[in-house]
């Protein structure tokens, strides 16, 4: 069926403003995101190209948060702009009822929902695991992080080395390492010259004419011994070769549904509600769809209440997501609540229908009180 050319118009509206506010919100997310993994790479000795691969597999995880909520926020911008400048007037002055009005609403409601279908059950755990296997392998590669000439690195905790120059065959000129894991008995090479390499035990720094100086006696001793060639073991430094748990948010639905019976009972609660979770955050698109439509189809077009409107509009997306993130914690300890996981979107959604189709869920409300002024 060809939409008709006002709803490919309001279409247009609404995916605009939605994309601007999901850059916008992802780039600040994602900043702080990229400030963790910079420590990582900095301090590794990695390259640029690294860096934008690892921040890029975060972004995924970002998405399935950001999506629904810019959604909103890009829905309710587009539609009030339409009201203030009168153009909804004029669409329903010309025949077009709300509902033609919300067909592209829930048009664009239900492709930002299938992107974030697509970001929870592939993307953000595939993602996710290729991340945590790439950290994995830079903290495992010590000797990258050594590569700085003229620059004191700390590749592992207790361990200091300076490398004044690097030649291009691969040649280190002086050398220095402090191995203080012992605080009581630290150890220093000097070194007029090395080379790492890498071999079937691990990396491996060859320092030739040297020291070894070891304090004891809580600094009050030193003794010196001197070599020709020593070789330094860094695989005692690096970290463990390949994580094997997977986390929550590594896993594919599959797995989240249908987790080891040996793990502890809280765990496997927290795998199926992070799978009820991954299937349901989506229906918040639909919940704000309509929400944002009550929010400007219904009541008095007068400006300030208008501004009302929209306030209790972002007052009840908040309330439903917050609530929504809520039961994360109680299914885990009660799994009958992932039903939860479902039925606030949907009764967050239903309100707002209900508000659409005239029904003021506040008149309750304020029966009692003109009822309290009358008599």
């Amino acid at each position: 069926m060809r939409l008709p050319r006002l709803s490919l118009y309001l279409l247009g509206q609404l995916i605009g403003p939605t994309a601007l506010f999901t850059f916008l919100l992802t780039a600040v997310i994602w900043l702080s995101q990229s400030l963790r993994l910079l420590d990582l790479v900095i301090n590794r000795g990695q390259s640029a190209p690294t860096f934008v691969y690892l921040t890029i597999l975060v972004l995924p995880g970002l998405l399935v948060i950001i999506l629904p909520i810019a959604f909103f926020a890009g829905t309710l911008f587009a539609l009030s702009k339409l009201n203030t400048d009168s153009e909804l007037v004029v669409m329903s002055a010309s025949g077009f009822s709300r509902f033609q009005i919300a067909v592209p609403v829930f048009i664009s409601a239900a492709i930002v929902m299938a992107l974030t279908y697509a970001c929870g059950l592939y993307l953000m755990p595939a993602g996710q695991r290729a991340m945590k296997d790439k950290v994995v392998d830079i903290r495992a590669d010590i000797g990258a992080a050594l590569l700085n000439e003229g620059e004191f690195n700390t590749p592992a905790a207790g361990l200091t080395v300076f490398i004044r120059e690097l030649n291009s065959d691969g040649t280190i000129r002086g050398v220095f390492v402090h191995d203080n894991r012992d605080k009581a008995r630290p150890v220093t090479y000097l070194a007029e010259s090395g080379q790492l390499a890498q071999t079937p035990g691990g990396a491996r720094l060859i320092m030739d004419d040297g020291t070894i100086e070891v304090a004891g006696g809580g600094g009050a001793q030193l003794q010196v011994l001197k070599f020709q060639r020593y070789v330094f073991d860094l695989d005692q430094f690096s970290g463990p070769a390949r994580a094997t748990d997977r986390a929550t948010s590594e896993r594919y639905l599959s797995e989240l549904f249908n987790p080891d019976p040996h793990l502890a009972p809280k765990i496997r609660n927290a795998y199926i509600a992070e799978g009820h979770n991954r299937l349901a955050e989506p229906l918040y698109c639909i919940a704000f769809a309509l929400i944002a439509l009550a929010a400007i189809l219904r009541g008095s077009r007068a400006r300030g209440a208008n501004a009302l409107r929209i306030t209790f509009a972002i007052v009840a997306v908040a309330t439903v997501r917050i609530a929504g993130y809520g039961v994360q914690g109680l299914a885990i300890g009660n799994p009958a609540l992932n039903v939860l996981f479902y039925a606030i979107p949907l009764i967050g959604g239903a309100l707002a229908l209900g508000n659409l189709a005239g029904i003021d869920p506040l008149a309750w409300l304020r029966r009692p009180v003109l009822a309290e002024a009358l008599s």
